[in-house]
């Protein structure tokens, strides 16, 4: 990295071949950033992102592997001597009820959006204490908030990714890395096709309404209402950002779900108010 150039910022970006990766990746190159971006499949993230050039940095990863993972984090340092935002993308939907989903497509998707979420953190740390600086941004859903029917094992998945960054953000404040978790609603992206959502392979019949709420998710592919570019911006702004949220909701529709779901945990913990608070000892 050029000494000019230290002013700018290097990020970190997983699962940069599509959707929210690859906006992210194309609007910090054109602002002129240094990007490292990883993907399974690093044909396809060269084709969509480009070749390597001194600004950019593709690697070919696979997340739940977490020597993969360092490996791809320390060649990042050493190309560009310094990393500033790590945002931690990488992931896929999978639908069905949990009785309808086998063990081992449970497992894969908690070692893609949550266990490979926890390589890269584990992989970065190092780096950022050293610099005693840098940002974490992890993408959870909506989801991760309030879950809808037939996406128990996704959103199970999310809320995980939500939860592991609260309590990151608390242990790493006072060594000066910030943290935010994004939670996003429905977006134009790929994530409604069969390349980024995997459905059940053994559906059952009596879940006849998980069945109409998956057709209704997948009716919507090429007509949610949010703009993937404007979600981009958004987090890259969060990313600049010298006192960044440590929740970022996108979309009307997200926030929209999850004011109702403050109202429903407003309800429920105050209905049993009288029993919280009477389970102390007597005497």
């Amino acid at each position: 990295m050029k000494n000019k150039d230290m002013d700018k910022k290097v990020w970190f970006i997983t699962g940069a071949s599509k959707g929210f990766g690859l906006s992210l990746v194309r609007q910090l190159l054109a602002a002129g950033q240094y990007v490292a971006a990883t993907s399974r499949n690093l044909a396809d993230l060269t084709k969509a992102a480009g070749e390597k050039t001194e600004y950019f940095l593709p690697l070919q990863v696979d997340i739940t592997c977490e020597d993969c993972v360092s490996k791809a984090i320390h060649t990042t340092y050493q190309t560009f001597k310094k990393i500033d935002v790590v945002i931690n993308n990488a992931g896929y939907g999978i639908g069905g009820s949990i009785e309808e989903l086998t063990d081992a497509e449970t497992r894969q998707s908690f070692d893609v959006n949550v266990f490979g979420t926890l390589n890269v953190i584990r992989g970065v740390m190092p780096y950022l204490r050293q610099q005693k600086s840098g940002h974490i941004i992890n993408i959870s859903s909506i989801a991760g908030i309030t879950g809808g029917t037939g996406w128990a094992i996704y959103s199970a998945t999310k809320f995980a990714v939500v939860g592991l960054s609260e309590i990151l953000a608390q242990d790493i404040k006072a060594l000066g890395i910030k943290v935010t978790v994004v939670a996003p609603g429905a977006f134009r992206t790929s994530f409604l096709t069969p390349e980024s959502l995997v459905m059940t392979k053994t559906p059952i019949d009596e879940y006849a309404e998980v069945r109409a709420m998956h057709a209704k998710y997948l009716d919507m592919n090429g007509h949610q209402a949010g703009d993937p570019e404007k979600a981009a911006a958004a987090i890259i702004d969060v990313g600049n950002d010298e006192n960044p949220p440590l929740y970022l909701l996108l979309g009307t529709d997200a926030y929209e779900r999850a004011m109702k779901k403050l109202e429903v945990l407003d309800k429920e913990f105050r209905m049993n108010e009288e029993i919280s608070k009477a389970m102390a000892y007597q005497g």
